[in-house]
């Protein structure tokens, strides 16, 4: 192989390489044309393109095919005069391709070499992943013939392998009848072939002989407009055929005189190898865009997921840290508790008077009331727990319903079932778990900063409990409060915990705690919401949908354009 080859190779497997990281697993508009385009385009590069520049000197591989009924089985039979493959009576049973050969060139077609996925075999199978060798001196060396299923079969795995087999073609012989050429299908192979400039042979088969010439005229001219005018045209009129099933020998000498030239020639059959693989490769790099477009749109619509999933948590984590500011907690149980704990008559009429009785008095109610501290612990956690669950809900439901807005989202959704919709079964665990954890370390930070005071042992071992209460009661107030009765009795609670604290503990210490604490409490809603969140984010995660896919094969299609366009140059400077 020459540096030209090496080089073209190397930058057509980046290209494959590129197309398999071209992840494309959301359900957006067109995704179904951009996923075929894909798949076609990767088995193509790895049953052809790549194999073929690797062994240009091979055999020059016809493949045969064409519509059900078309008689394309009877052809290959007829070409190499016996039976070598089934005709239609098994049709639309799932078989194997057939591909005959010289047995001088049977290294040619090893399982590493043109479609590789396809196991070899030597005996008829119906299995469509196997390939069937059948060996025949009667075959020129330099040329193989493959029956490939019908391109229109009820079976979609014979349509699937027949798209394949064509791809991998350096020459597509089409076999059609009277009643069958104007049909779709088939045409829309051949405009396949006329867009990459493949070599295509036509064979009219089954045709009556008073309809022969208007038919094949028409079928003429028709290949003309669709820009296979060059395309070698042959006829088989309709003739019986021997016991054996196949067309006498002078029927097909025509057809099978031209591929022994072709197999015969080494020239032709190179040019014809060639001008098969450039127009390939040409559209390759052209259709690379097209699945470039769709890679674009599959990031777009992930993006578009990720927003409307992070909108519906970042809102209720606003909503969740709002109510923990507010003094919206500081109603129900978590008050009644906290009033047990500290009274609500004598000492909230005394706020004003000396700081030292104050505390005195806070500090001998706290001392004789530790399962009252207690209590407002477990009434503060449950309403904790509470708050978060509820916005978690809230939070998957909005962005179940933002996902349900989008057609990628509602088919994700209903691939994963319910689970995104509610929250997490663990979240009630979780959040009881951390907030838990959040108030042993408001109890750490009074420890801590009564200990800085050198407050005594004694109370300590009497006022942590109670202190650590009264900062998650502040905490949980937020500014002053008013509004309503409950409202104004609740910022009435927590002031009164304030002055409690600042007295024991000092008006600047006491701000940092609470700062501290409402950082930490804030950090543990944030990360417990950010957990749900990324059920959402993981599962978008797992479809690794990578957003610099678009860029990386565009820029190996326009690789491989680069080098196919200075190939072009060196020929017409040498031509010259």
């Amino acid at each position: 192989m020459t540096s030209t080859g090496s080089y073209m190779l190397a930058a057509l497997v980046r290209l494959r390489a590129a197309l398999q990281g071209a992840s494309l697993p959301l359900d957006v508009p067109s995704v179904a044309d951009h996923r075929a385009a894909r798949e076609e385009m990767a088995d193509q590069l790895e049953d052809y393109v790549i194999p073929r520049i690797v062994t240009l000197e091979a055999p020059l591989l016809a493949v045969v095919g064409g519509s059900t009924g078309a008689g394309k089985s009877t052809l290959v039979n007829s070409l190499v005069g016996s039976v070598v493959t089934e005709s239609g009576v098994l049709r639309p049973t799932t078989r194997s391709p057939v591909l005959v050969h010289n047995p001088a060139d049977t290294e040619w077609f090893g399982a590493d070499r043109l479609l590789p996925d396809l196991e070899r075999v030597h005996h008829p199978t119906h299995d469509p992943h196997s390939l069937q060798l059948v060996p025949l001196d009667v075959v020129p060396q330099g040329l193989a013939i493959l029956d490939a299923p019908d391109v229109d079969s009820v079976e979609e795995s014979n349509r699937r392998l027949a798209a394949q087999l064509l791809a991998a073609a350096d020459l597509w012989l089409f076999v059609t009848s009277a009643a069958r050429y104007a049909d779709q299908v088939p045409w829309d192979f051949l405009r396949e072939a006329a867009e990459r400039s493949a070599a295509v042979a036509v064979v009219l088969d089954r045709t009556p002989v008073d309809a022969l010439e208007t038919v094949s005229s028409h079928l003429a001219r028709m290949l003309a407009a669709r820009g296979l005018k060059d395309s070698p045209l042959f006829t088989i009129h309709e003739v019986e055929l021997s016991d054996s099933g196949l067309v006498a020998p002078r029927h097909v000498a025509e057809i099978r005189a031209w591929l022994a030239e072709l197999g015969g020639d080494p020239d032709a059959r190179a040019e014809m190898v060639k001008q098969t693989i450039e127009g390939a490769v040409r559209s390759l790099t052209r259709r690379a865009h097209f699945v470039a477009d769709g890679c674009v749109q599959q990031s777009e619509s992930a993006q578009r997921l990720r927003e409307a999933a992070d909108a519906a948590y970042d809102d209720e984590i606003r909503a969740v840290l709002a109510a923990t500011s507010d003094g919206t907690l500081l109603r129900g149980e978590v008050l009644v508790r906290w009033q047990e704990l500290v009274g609500t008559g004598e000492l909230l009429s005394t706020l004003e008077a000396k700081v030292g009785w104050i505390r005195d008095r806070m500090v001998n109610a706290i001392k004789g009331k530790p399962q009252q501290a207690e209590r407002v612990n477990a009434a503060v956690a449950a309403s904790l727990e509470s708050l978060v669950l509820e916005h978690g809900e809230a939070a998957a439901e909005s962005a179940a319903e933002s996902w349900r807005g989008l057609a990628a989202g509602r088919d994700l959704l209903a691939d994963v079932g319910e689970g995104l919709v509610r929250a997490s079964n663990g979240l009630r665990r979780q959040a009881g778990r951390a907030v838990g954890q959040w108030q042993e370390e408001v109890l750490e930070l009074v420890r801590a900063e009564g200990a800085d005071k050198r407050t005594t042992a004694r109370f300590l071992a009497y006022g942590v409990s109670g202190l650590g209460v009264a900062v998650m009661v502040v905490v949980l107030a937020g500014p002053e409060q008013s509004g309503d009765a409950e409202g104004g009795i609740s910022a009435q609670s927590a002031q009164l915990g304030r002055t409690l604290l600042e007295a024991v503990l000092g008006g600047e210490a006491v701000g940092s705690l609470l700062d501290e604490a409402r950082r930490r409490l804030e950090s543990t809603v944030r990360a417990l919401l950010d957990e749900e969140r990324h059920r959402y984010l993981d599962l978008l995660a797992s479809l690794r949908i990578d957003p610099d896919a678009a860029d990386i094969l565009r820029n190996a299609a326009r690789g491989v354009d680069d080098l196919r366009y200075a190939t072009v140059e060196r020929s017409g400077t040498h031509s010259h």
